[in-house]
């Protein structure tokens, strides 16, 4: 049964990676280095061919990449690796939750790494190549540190009460790893923004002015309380803009980057906003919320249901049971559902942001959102004509083109 199960892992992963390269290769097929008549008005000739050359610039480096984590976890399967890193771990502690907090450290942090020069790569050599990297090697070097820092506190310190819970009671280990992992959702829902990411950006409170009256009179109009508005500097890293809504309740906030503010005019920033508000509105980011909780309670108890099988270390040449290779061995395996339940969030959330879209184009002005986009999707060199099939497995939000369409058919207020 053990061998059934290594090459059914073999199986899917082997699957996985030739799905992607089909995906990318359909997305390929849509390159032209003429402009599409659809984008006349949005793209001028040059910058259409500089976002094209990007796009396959990261084709390629993607492929590189999973390439890479291809062969990585292929010979980690095939020799033994899973289980050289187990008996590493147990040269060092007896206790069986330290052994696995050891072991998820040794493979985080290696496997982290052998990724760095691909992450140095893209950052500085390609971003800067097309004028997005504002990230020195200091930032850098600060991220990559405060990123261990916090996978060992915050992931280290989950992983442990989870494990507990399992040699605590294996029967219902999983009912309540669910309930401090919803406990844990929600509240980094409530402070994400006024905890972590103050230990990777500033964020200071909107400036009185011309766009702050303007957002307090959308907000007034639509019944929105809004009293945290905040700007990010997003240009710290990059030139890419931004924005996005977080928090519930009395915690809700807008952040704006300001290389947002900087490339929109006020009324595209309001009409921005005006979208995010539709989420709030349309109750999609409880809805994400509470499918969010649903998906992790399924996945919880799958997992109770297999992690005490024998068969799933021995797959991994692990004779003995343990919690951390039984869950390394279900993670593989959990794969396509992981795919079927991404595609259905992914339809879920391209149906939201078109609602987000309708919302405000009804109580605002959908030729301020529309233009925005298209200034926001020029300047991020996006890809405006991705083939239907890769659109359909990868993006959570519709083409530009589609929302266009979509706001053209509504009818002005």
């Amino acid at each position: 049964m053990a061998t059934t199960i290594f090459f059914i892992i073999i199986g899917i992963i082997i699957f996985d990676f030739i799905l992607e390269r089909f995906l990318d290769y359909l997305n390929s097929t849509k390159w032209s280095e003429k402009l599409p008549t659809e984008l006349e008005g949005i793209y001028d000739e040059e910058k259409y061919k500089k976002s094209q050359n990007y796009e396959r610039v990261n084709h390629r480096f993607s492929y590189i990449t999973s390439t890479f984590s291809l062969l990585l976890i292929l010979v980690m399967l095939f020799f033994d690796g899973f289980a050289f890193v187990d008996k590493l771990a147990r040269n060092y502690a007896e206790n069986e939750i330290l052994v696995s907090l050891l072991f998820f450290g040794i493979i985080m942090f290696a496997s982290d790494l052998l990724n760095t020069p691909f992450t140095i790569y893209d950052t500085f050599v390609i971003e800067e190549k097309f004028g997005f990297n504002k990230t020195t090697v200091n930032t850098f070097i600060l991220d990559k540190l405060k990123g261990w820092l916090l996978a060992i506190i915050i992931g280290g310190g989950l992983m442990w009460v989870i494990i507990w819970f399992y040699q605590f009671t294996p029967e219902y280990f999983w009912l309540l790893a669910w309930g401090v992992v919803s406990m844990f959702m929600i509240f980094m829902t409530m402070f994400y923004s006024s905890i972590l990411v103050p230990l990777f950006n500033k964020q200071t409170p909107l400036e009185e002015g011309e766009l702050k009256n303007a957002i307090s009179e959308f907000s007034s109009k639509v019944g929105f309380k809004l009293k945290n508005i905040f700007v990010i500097d997003g240009s710290k890293r990059s030139t890419k803009a931004n924005a996005y809504f977080t928090g519930l309740g009395a915690k809700k906030r807008i952040v704006l980057y300001d290389t947002l503010i900087k490339d929109l005019t006020t009324e595209e920033i309001v009409a921005v906003l005006a979208h995010e508000v539709g989420h709030y509105k349309k109750k999609h980011t409880l809805m994400n919320i509470l499918l969010a909780l649903v998906q992790t309670g399924i996945t919880f108890y799958i997992l109770g249901l297999l992690i005490g099988n024998a068969d799933l270390s021995k797959a991994l040449g692990v004779e003995h049971v343990s919690f951390h290779i039984g869950l390394i061995a279900f993670g593989m395996l959990y794969s396509p559902i992981s795919l079927i339940v991404g595609l259905f969030m992914n339809m879920l959330s391209r149906a939201n942001e078109y609602q987000a879209d309708a919302y405000a184009g009804n109580f605002y002005k959908k030729e301020f959102l529309i233009s925005g986009l298209k200034k926001l999707s020029v300047n991020n060199l996006s890809n405006l004509t991705p083939h239907p099939v890769y659109v359909f497995f990868h993006y959570s939000h519709p083409t530009l083109l589609q929302r266009i369409v979509a706001m053209n058919k509504l009818k002005s207020k």
